[in-house]
């Protein structure tokens, strides 16, 4: 996923992508570990979303927190 596309989303809906990105993780890593897997690749890649996702999420609180600071 674009890091355009997840500034565009709100905290919730980063917090839900972060957590299907969990989910994918895991069930690639069960599958890498039963010899299911059809593409190893797609963990380095679902793992470097989460990253992404995390970091924006991240980005977002730091705002959030400014923000609230001020009022």
């Amino acid at each position: 996923m674009k890091a355009s596309k997840l500034r565009d989303m709100t905290i919730e809906e980063v917090d839900r992508e972060v957590e299907n990105l969990r989910e994918q993780i895991f069930r690639l890593r069960f599958q890498a570990g039963s010899g299911e897997t059809e593409n190893p690749v797609k963990i380095r890649m679902v793992r470097r979303d989460l990253a992404r996702a995390l970091t924006i999420r991240h980005q977002k609180d730091t705002v959030a927190q400014a923000a609230g600071g001020n009022s």
